[in-house]
């Protein structure tokens, strides 16, 4: 990771952390470095936040002012710009975007030609010429660029999607929470349109309400509505709609856990789950991989984030992986997660099979799970001395198969993570709290 990009773009509190200059010199970057022979073809995409209107004019500010044609989608998924870099060959493409954190936050995600998240090297680039370490010559008279409002786009991604699923979803009651965000653009229409019927909450985005007590990261009222109106799933999306927690027809929440065992499960009675591979990061349940072992497919542990789940789907053609979180990379079909995408491919597999998602989760017993914060001076002193190591394997050796342990650094703030599973919440505070006392007590 860089001085700005992390594993998810640059992300900060708008006018704080990220300023409208930066977007502007990102902009005139991007445009530089994909026009030096001709006017490079760029799209751009937000979501609902305050900020996004500013961010997005001075990122297509800073493009055309180094000749670019840039594109402006509007409102849209952060998979809706990845699949349509792909579709009409843009050079590049930005997402304008904090994903699930709240309105003052803001961020900036740029995917290469292929719809990927950007190369290391040129984000490398990026940062040094927004740090003044390099220079741009503006480009002057006929050579400077032009932006154009693209209407067009959203109809092409959605018209893809359901070409990809092509499912008649005429009988299915579905509770949408739209998190006042991204998926307010696409969802409805697409679910409608296959059939559905579909009632809709937090789907009035203001500026400052996107995330704020709804959406994947806050589904109660989804809970709630689903079990007091009789219906067949709810869908909950993030504030960019790249990631979906589903809810079954008892209220129940389906998190990404629950959803790759589904799709793999699904997949592999269809031969379309490739050589047999589920790929995990290492928060993912015990439970999923005890049941994935029951149903002999394989799995693959990558370390948190789906930048890392991704690179391993593509090093070796892996057809389903993802996150508890709910972001789910269908490889077949796209290079990011995409909320609705995952969607329609949970409709389709109730659809086919018949099976409510309590039916389809059948055989998976989610472990509980405790996860604690330590602040600590240095991470890597603390996770490097012998006396923590040997306490972490004795509560690993105490816990056996019937658990595990997991200790590992945050890759943003001063803090070790504990987390344990264990057959009960009382031995998953037990265990995580011996862990926290030892790191608390030695003063790292």
């Amino acid at each position: 990771m860089g001085k700005y990009f992390g594993t998810d773009g640059v992300r900060g509190r708008a006018n704080e952390d990220l300023t409208l200059d930066m977007s502007i010199r990102i902009g005139q970057y991007l445009g530089m470095y994909y026009g030096k022979d001709r006017h490079a073809k760029i799209l751009i995409g937000k979501d609902t936040r305050l900020s996004g209107d500013m961010f997005e004019l001075g990122l297509a500010a800073g493009a055309t002012s180094m000749g670019a044609m840039v594109y402006l989608l509007g409102v849209c998924p952060t998979p809706a710009v990845s699949y349509l870099i792909r579709k009409e060959r843009f050079d590049c493409g930005i997402m304008v975007s904090a994903s699930h954190n709240p309105y003052y936050d803001n961020g900036i995600k740029i995917f290469n030609h292929n719809g990927e998240k950007m190369e290391e090297d040129v984000l490398l680039q990026i940062e040094d010429y927004m740090d003044g370490k390099t220079s741009l010559d503006l480009k002057t008279g006929s050579q400077i660029g032009e932006y154009f409002d693209w209407q067009d786009g959203l109809e092409i991604y959605m018209s893809w999607l359901k070409e990809t699923v092509p499912v008649d979803l005429s009988g299915f009651k579905i509770a949408v929470d739209n998190a006042n965000g991204s998926a307010t653009s696409t969802a409805i229409e697409t679910l409608d349109s296959l059939g559905a019927t579909v009632e809709a909450i937090s789907n009035s985005p203001n500026g400052i309400n996107i995330n704020k007590d709804c959406g994947s990261t806050h589904p109660e009222k989804l809970q709630r509505n689903v079990r007091e109106g009789d219906f067949d799933i709810g869908l909950a999306f993030d504030g960019d709609a790249d990631r979906l927690i589903a809810v079954n027809s008892k209220g129940e929440l389906v998190n990404g856990d629950y959803i790759l065992y589904i799709c793999s499960r699904y997949m592999k009675s269809q031969n379309s789950l490739n050589k047999n591979m589920c790929v995990t990061t290492v928060m993912a349940n015990l439970g999923l991989y005890k049941a994935l072992d029951e149903n002999k497919i394989d799995y693959i542990q990558t370390p948190v984030g789906d930048k890392y789940v991704f690179e391993e789907m593509q090093k070796n053609d892996y057809y389903l992986g993802g996150e508890q979180s709910g972001h789910i990379i269908f490889y077949e079909h796209a290079v990011t997660g995409d909320g609705l995408l995952t969607a329609l491919k949970l409709l389709q597999i109730m659809k086919e099979t018949n099976k409510s998602l309590e039916e389809l989760s059948d055989g998976l017993f989610i472990y509980p799970q405790l996860l604690k914060n330590v602040k600590v001076n240095c991470k890597e002193k603390a996770l490097k001395d012998p006396r923590l190591l040997n306490v972490i394997q004795e509560v690993a050796d105490e816990l056996g198969d019937e658990g595990r342990i997991l200790v590992r650094p945050s890759g943003t703030e001063p803090l070790v993570r504990v987390m344990v599973e264990a057959k009960t919440d009382d031995l998953c505070e037990s265990y995580v709290q011996r862990v926290v006392d030892f790191i608390e007590q030695n003063q790292y």
